[in-house]
Order: C-alpha cells, then sequence, then structure tokens
C-alpha cells in the first residue's frame, strides 16, 4: 500500500474539511465551500474570473477575434463585405489548367507564323489586277549642289602617301593636266622624300588604282609641288579665278583628311587676302600667303586637296589650318588662291623651281598705338632695301598703294610682284613718313 501523499498536496488538491484551508485560501481561512466577492482578498469581478477564483461559475465569453489575411480558404471578405480572390487561394487544379492555357495559345500562334512564312512565297502580295503606287524619276542633283559638285570633282583629287624608310604620311594632290599626269599639292606633303633613297610616293585615285609618283619641283616659299605619274586619260579639275570669288561664296573641300579619302565637306568664303605664315616640323616650308580663309571643316591630310566654288572650278589649294592646340578643324581653314598656284605650277613643270621678288630686309609686326607697320630688323648688303636706301629701325607701312600693317603683310604685297619691278616703299623713321623708291630682286 502506498504512502498517503504530503500534506502540502492534501491541502492544495483535496477535498476541503472543517478547519482545514485549500489552494489560494486566506492564511486564517474562510468559512463556507465556496469563495465570494465579500472577502478582503477578492474583487467584485473575481466570479467571472475562473483564473483568480476557481470556484467560480463557468460562462461565454466575447467571440473569438481572428486575422482574416492569416486565415486558410479561397474566399476573404473584406470591410464592405466584397469577395476577394487572391492568387494563393487558388486551387493547384486551376493553376495548372491556366498554364496549359498558355502554353496552347503559343504553340497555335507559332504554329500559324510557321505556316505563314513558309507559304510566304507562294502566296501573292496583292490581289489579282492591284498595283502599288508609283514614286517619282529620281532627283537629279543639281549642278550647284553639293552633291552634284563632289560627283564632278572627286574623280579629279587624288589622295597622295608617301613612304620615308619606316615612317609614312598622307596628303592630297590635284589633277591639273591629266594628259601628262600632273597634279599640284604642297610642298609639306612631299618634302620629306624628295632626294632620300627609298623614299616613295604614291598617288591614289577615286577609283581605288594607284601609280608611283615622282616630284616635279617644289617650292618652299609659296608651300607648292607638283608630281607626275605615268598614268594618262585622268580626269582633270577646272580652274577657276582668283577675281571672281568674293567673301560668303560657297565653297567645297575636298580631299583625304585623316587618310579617309575622298572626303566632302561645305562652307562658304569667310575672308580673302588673309596673311598666313606657313612653317612645318620636318619640312623646308617658310612661306606667308595671301590666303583664302574659309570655313569648311579642314583636317590634316587635306592638305594639297581642292577647295571648289559652287560651279566646281578650282579656287584654292587648301593648306592649313588655325588650331588651339587640339590639332583639329575649329572652323578656320587657309587656301592658295587658284592664281597663285597657276603661277608657281607652271613655272614649277617648267623649270622645277618657281621665282620670287624679295625686298631684302627681315622684320617684325610692330604697333604704335594708332599705326601697325613693320620694324626692319636687318638690311640684307646690295638688296633693293639697301639701295633704297632703307634702315634698320625703319618702319614700312605701305608698299605702293597696299598698306602694310605686320611683317605677314610686307611679304605677301612683295611676293605678289615680279623681279624687276620697282615699287614706292612708304617708311616712318624719326617720328615722320617718307617714301623710297625700290627696286626689286629675285629671291
Amino acid at each position: 500500500m502506498p504512502p498517503p501523499p504530503p500534506e502540502a498536496l492534501i491541502r492544495a488538491f483535496g477535498p476541503p474539511a472543517p478547519g482545514r484551508g485549500g489552494l489560494q485560501d486566506p492564511p486564517s481561512g474562510r468559512p463556507g465551500g465556496r469563495r465570494t466577492a465579500a472577502g478582503p482578498w477578492w474583487k467584485a469581478d473575481a466570479r467571472t474570473d475562473p483564473w483568480r477564483d476557481p470556484a467560480a461559475p463557468a460562462g461565454l465569453g466575447a467571440p473569438a477575434v481572428y486575422d482574416e489575411d492569416a486565415q486558410p480558404g479561397p474566399v476573404v471578405v473584406d470591410a464592405q463585405g466584397r469577395r476577394k480572390l487572391r492568387l494563393r487561394d487558388l486551387s493547384v487544379r486551376l493553376m495548372t489548367l491556366a498554364v496549359l492555357g498558355l502554353l496552347l495559345v503559343s504553340a497555335v500562334g507559332g504554329g500559324v507564323g510557321w505556316y505563314l512564312t513558309r507559304t510566304a512565297e507562294e502566296t501573292p502580295l496583292l490581289a489579282p489586277g492591284t498595283t502599288l503606287s508609283q514614286v517619282e524619276p529620281g532627283i537629279t542633283r543639281e549642278p550647284g549642289s553639293v552633291s552634284g559638285i563632289a560627283e564632278q570633282v572627286i574623280p579629279a583629287v587624288v589622295s597622295i602617301e608617301v613612304r620615308v624608310g619606316q615612317a609614312g604620311a598622307t596628303g592630297s594632290g590635284v589633277v591639273i593636266d591629266g594628259e601628262n599626269g600632273y597634279i599640284v599639292t604642297n610642298n609639306h606633303v612631299v618634302s620629306g622624300a624628295d632626294d632620300v633613297e627609298g623614299a616613295e610616293i604614291r598617288a591614289v585615285f577615286s577609283d581605288g588604282s594607284g601609280s608611283a609618283a615622282r616630284i616635279v619641283g617644289r617650292d618652299p616659299a609659296s608651300d607648292l609641288a607638283v608630281i607626275k605619274v605615268e598614268k594618262p586619260g585622268l580626269v582633270t579639275a577646272s580652274l577657276g579665278r582668283s577675281d571672281d570669288v568674293v567673301v560668303g561664296d560657297p565653297v567645297v573641300a575636298i580631299g583625304s583628311p585623316l587618310g579617309l579619302a575622298g572626303t566632302v565637306t561645305s562652307g562658304i568664303v569667310s575672308s580673302l587676302d588673309r596673311p598666313v605664315r606657313l612653317s612645318g616640323e620636318g619640312t623646308d616650308t617658310n612661306a606667308v600667303i595671301s590666303a583664302v580663309q574659309t570655313d569648311a571643316p579642314i583636317n590634316p591630310g587635306n592638305s594639297g586637296g581642292a577647295l571648289v566654288d559652287a560651279s566646281g572650278s578650282l579656287i584654292g589649294i587648301n593648306t592649313a589650318i588655325a588650331s588651339t592646340g587640339a590639332g583639329g578643324s575649329i572652323g578656320l581653314g587657309f587656301a592658295i588662291p587658284i592664281d597663285t598656284m597657276k603661277r608657281i605650277a607652271e613655272q614649277l613643270i617648267s623649270t622645277g623651281s618657281a621665282v620670287h621678288a624679295t625686298l631684302g630686309v627681315n622684320a617684325r609686326s610692330v604697333t604704335d598705338g594708332t599705326r601697325d607697320g613693320a620694324l626692319v630688323l636687318n638690311v640684307e648688303p646690295g638688296s633693293a632695301a639697301a639701295e633704297a636706301g632703307i634702315r634698320e629701325e625703319d618702319i614700312i607701312i605701305a608698299i605702293d598703294d597696299t598698306e602694310v600693317g605686320s611683317s605677314e603683310e610686307l611679304a605677301v604685297a612683295v611676293d605678289a610682284r615680279e623681279p624687276g619691278d620697282e615699287v614706292t616703299v612708304e617708311l616712318v623713321r624719326g617720328g615722320s613718313s617718307q617714301k623710297v623708291q625700290a627696286t626689286l630682286t629675285q629671291a
């Protein structure tokens, strides 16, 4: 027989007995078999709280409250009593049917597309008797349009490739005598290959054919040169006249900038008779030209190429660009005028060299704040200037009727004359101006 339970368990869980208290009874005990609210340990609501009064009667409480979104089931009712259908509420069977339906539609669409492509060649585009609308004939390029000019001039412009040892350079040229194969270009394009053993010069034409070329003559004082190819029947450029060119005329530049043959750009003549000093590393060019200024984009490789007017006539040989240091076009390009080119090219073809007039002074540009001029730094002995009595420190301000505002303008004014020409030189000496007569000599 097991031993009796401990006294504490009997008191806590056993039936009440006279003189014995139970669980949660006051220390002194209370009479009666059921707790009431009269005792000091209980409050008025003890009868409805079985956790505080184990003897309280059972009763129904408020309905349970649940989070509807967390409950399973296909139907959810919102606050307005409307039923909501969510994707997760759909059964697996219904979702499977939906996926199968999409696959079926895709298969049918793909099959129809495949069938149409297989039978497209057999199906006429239009019903019998239907005709397409007719378009106008191709547009005829007007003679003055850029495209018309390009079509006319490009065959007369060549790319020039120069190779000296492992080094190479490219430039442009213009055919001026197609029957004899004469091509004009810039001196600085070909000067590096002159009298150099193993050097090669090659002219590449617009049709992609090429031919070896040789130097006929060079003129560092004008930056012009003539080369010759043994390929008769070349397309020859039409030559214009400098007197016909005015500021604002449309022009087209054609050449091989950056080695890109047959490149066409367009612009206008932005200035005339612009004195520009030309020189270049690796070349003996040392020239001052009275240039045609243009805003047609010109880049390295355009040198020696064509500048033509709206009729397609050659009015200049592209030679130089103004640059801010980046080396590309900034909208200021310079071309040797056509009259200068014709005069120099004829001499180079005839004799291999060109003749220039000289005054025999070295000068630099100066200004006194009111008038610009060319300050004479030194006078060559026996020169035209020495014979005319021009001295160092004189400031030359005019040659004949041509004003001189810089050393470049002085060089251009003298170069426009011929050796043996007598000119009137106006100069400032000791604060007063005077005129002297000088007979130009050959440079």
